[in-house]
């Protein structure tokens, strides 16, 4: 199954971290983000990407051209630095497509881009690229196939620390209740989808704006509900929660650890 990653946006709130770095790029420990968010689905044999790219295309096609595997694998080092013999692999089964959508694109005009890339897929996958998350990817697969739906993602507890206050027309408060009092879920951009997904979507349009509110309405959207990890990284505070838990080896994004998963 194809992995859409939608990684052409400015990433404005982190620009006081590396203002001409992409987001995508952005390192958690050594290796950046979007490199996290594809081994996490190819190791859930999920290792045909399209990249969607937009600030600083450039970049990111050089880091994968460059792609230096002895950063992140075992290696033996022979004749005095001239030979390396890697123990692992990282991309080396990797497919990534590379497609120009725009540097001012939404994420709905992205996606219509790269739909010719996506021919003869019944369902495919796709993700903000800025997330990371231990989401059973299996699970929430099988939860869309198993339905009529045409489109499903991720619904995660807010992180944010936010209250909501009901107040009278003169200003009073009659109630103010954290938001995870009311059983309320965001979109974590964990997303699966079915071919029909391109009916919904008209030109121009952004993708969770008007397709999924009419998609809501008709009941062919679902929402699968995880409590486990996520974090997005929206901010440079962010990008210091997740390397401060890199550091200290809690690293729950890191699936493909578990029985030995490549």
């Amino acid at each position: 199954m194809k992995t859409v990653l939608f990684c052409g946006g400015l990433g404005m709130r982190l620009r006081d971290h590396a203002e001409n770095v992409p987001k995508p790029l952005v390192p958690i420990g050594y290796r950046p983000i979007m490199w996290h968010l594809m081994k996490y689905y190819a190791s859930f044999g999920h290792k045909d990407f399209i990249l969607c790219l937009g600030h600083r295309a450039d970049l990111i096609k050089e880091y994968f051209l460059k792609y230096d595997e002895t950063v992140s694998n075992d290696f033996v080092l022979r004749e005095g630095g001239r030979k390396v013999d890697l123990l692992g692999s990282d991309i080396q089964d990797w497919t990534i497509t590379f497609v120009d959508t725009g540097m001012s694109s939404n994420i709905g005009q992205r996606l219509r881009l790269v739909q010719p890339f996506l021919a003869g897929e019944e369902m495919f996958l796709a993700n903000y690229s800025d997330g990371l998350s231990d989401v059973p990817l299996p699970s929430m697969i099988d939860f869309l196939a198993r339905s009529d739906a045409v489109a499903c993602f991720a619904g995660v507890a807010p992180t944010q620390s936010f209250h909501l206050v009901r107040v009278d027309e003169g200003g009073r408060v009659e109630s103010i209740r954290h938001v995870r009092d009311f059983g309320m879920r965001v979109n974590g951009g964990y997303f699966v989808f079915r071919k029909e997904i391109f009916d919904w979507l008209r030109p121009g349009e952004e993708l969770v704006e008007e397709p999924f509110q009419r998609l809501a309405a008709a009941g062919r959207l679902l929402a699968y509900p995880h409590d486990g990890f996520w974090a997005c990284m929206d901010t440079f505070k962010d990008k210091q929660l997740l390397e401060d838990m890199y550091s200290r080896g809690q690293v729950p994004w890191e699936v493909w650890k578990a029985n030995g998963r490549a």
